[in-house]
């Protein structure tokens, strides 16, 4: 724990929290006082159930008899400076349980030079269907497919996503696939054949692409501006 005289010397910090058993960082965050600690000590107060993928394995840090390891990347920084560096390193170390992206990270984050060229030049999306627009950042690289990355399984809500005509993927703002929704699942195995447990609270569908003439109107499309709003974390939008 820091004492009050090193919590004000710090003033905002990033962070990388540690396995010790294999050196991987394993979550990245940003914080103030001692906002470092606390995932330890939410670890302790959590049910099994209760669990993310960052609680999980600190827990099987301490079960093995290990304390998590704390690094202070950058401290003395105002919230904002934070902020850019928190998004930074995580897209710096792709691995980590971060359950959203740093700020801004589909806007000025991680991309090859390609990438920034096919963004900035792209056409800008005009939308004549209702949609759910779905940032896949973290998930396509991951994938074998785009509808792979885009189905499964997100925090929405089912009724705005089962009024919508198309659900759009989109990577580092641009749409990068077309689809129609059948129908939308609670995310469980039985609902989705391949997973190994249910994703309480989330939700993903069942769908095809969509036909060339309304695809084409889409892909390789940035979205507005206006839909690119600075900060947000959300992976969802609806058109």
């Amino acid at each position: 724990m820091f004492s009050r005289f090193v919590a004000d010397k710090l003033q905002y910090y990033v962070y990388r929290l540690i396995d010790p058993r294999n050196g991987e960082t394993f979550y990245v965050g940003k914080g103030s006082g001692n906002r470092l600690f606390e995932h330890v000590r939410g670890e302790l107060r959590a049910e099994d159930d209760d669990l993310t993928e960052k609680l999980k394995r600190i827990r099987e840090i301490r079960k093995d008899r290990f304390d998590v390891d704390h690094v202070i990347h950058r401290h003395g920084m105002t919230e904002e400076q934070a902020f850019e560096v928190e998004a930074a390193l995580i897209d710096a170390y792709p691995e980590v349980a971060n359950q959203v992206g740093g700020r801004a990270s589909d806007d000025r984050g991680l991309m090859h030079a390609k990438q920034i060229i096919q963004r900035y030049e792209a056409p800008g999306a005009v939308f004549t269907h209702k949609a759910v627009v779905i940032n896949v950042n973290r998930t396509v690289a991951d994938r074998e497919s785009v509808y792979s990355a885009v189905h499964y399984a997100w925090k929405i809500d089912p009724k705005k996503a089962a009024a919508a005509q198309l659900v759009l993927a989109v990577e580092r703002g641009l749409i990068i696939g077309v689809f129609i929704a059948d129908k939308w699942l609670e995310a469980t195995p039985e609902n989705f054949p391949g997973t190994t447990e249910p994703r309480r609270g989330r939700w993903g569908f069942v769908g095809k692409e969509a036909p060339k003439d309304i695809a084409d109107r889409y892909l390789g499309h940035r979205l507005p501006d206006s839909m690119r709003k600075r900060g947000a974390a959300n992976p969802i939008r609806y058109v």
